[in-house]
């Protein structure tokens, strides 16, 4: 079966059954991929407040009742404990494991939230013929921290996050254009052209994901990035946080 003809349920069949264990970037391109954070019930209100203020990396799409592990609007029948291909789990700020399931690790005060991912426009980049160098390389994005601060709320506060896809100054008009009609998967780009103006000083070395062929005559065009929240409550160093990991994300039955 080709990437372009699986929907929301086949990608999360994958990642349930082990066959799929790495990103999801190109896969099911008609559907609308989630960012996850899921943390104590206590918690949540404050971070609730912290995607408020900061629509563009955390554009919400879903919160669960505390307990429940299915996203009912998003993907009704789904399982969050089993169906992303791969998980980070954090206690106290740092990143203890990655695993395929945490079903062993749920319990009754967790919620989740569903954060809208970039990877829900790229197929729309592509049929107007731009080109989204991450999936033409066979990779994951590349995702790197920048200087501009997000706007605090509780304990959760840090630098924005940004993913880059290189284009040539007419394309990225075009992709501005595009990506305006996606306030659900981060929108419009924050910047593009001189990286160091963002507080990015190599474009190789991005802080996570994989480093991306950036031809000549074109440049980086950056937009806000879901992985914003896991350098966030990294720094807020709670008991317990559990993420996808990047570019490892949910596919929901939600079209883009």
């Amino acid at each position: 079966m080709s990437t372009n003809s699986l929907s929301g349920a086949d990608v999360r069949a994958q990642a349930r059954s082990g066959l799929l264990t790495g990103p999801t970037c190109g896969l099911a391109p008609d559907y609308l991929q989630a960012n996850i954070v899921i943390l104590p019930e206590r918690l949540a209100g404050d971070f609730l407040r912290f995607c408020e203020w900061n629509p563009k990396p955390c554009p919400l799409l879903e919160v669960t009742d505390p307990g429940s592990w299915e996203p009912r609007n998003t993907a009704p029948g789904s399982d969050i404990r089993t169906d992303i291909p791969k998980y980070a789990v954090y206690r106290h700020g740092v990143l203890v494991e990655e695993l395929t399931d945490i079903a062993h690790l749920w319990r009754s005060d967790l919620v989740t939230f569903l954060l809208g991912c970039s990877f829900s426009f790229e197929s729309a980049m592509q049929r107007a013929g731009l080109p989204v160098r991450h999936i033409e390389e066979r990779c994951n994005v590349p995702m790197y921290r920048t200087n501009m601060p997000c706007t605090p709320a509780g304990p959760f506060a840090g630098p924005l996050v940004v993913t880059m896809r290189p284009l040539t100054p007419r394309q990225a008009i075009e992709a501005i254009l595009i990506t305006s009609r996606y306030p659900n998967a981060h929108g419009t780009p924050v910047h593009f052209g001189d990286s160091t103006a963002i507080g990015i000083s190599d474009l190789d070395r991005p802080d996570f994901g994989d480093r991306v062929t950036v031809r000549e005559g074109e440049v980086p065009v950056f937009w806000a990035c879901g992985v914003t929240t896991q350098v966030v409550l990294t720094q807020a160093k709670l008991e317990i946080v559990i993420t996808h990991s990047p570019g490892c994300m949910f596919v929901t039955d939600q079209l883009a």
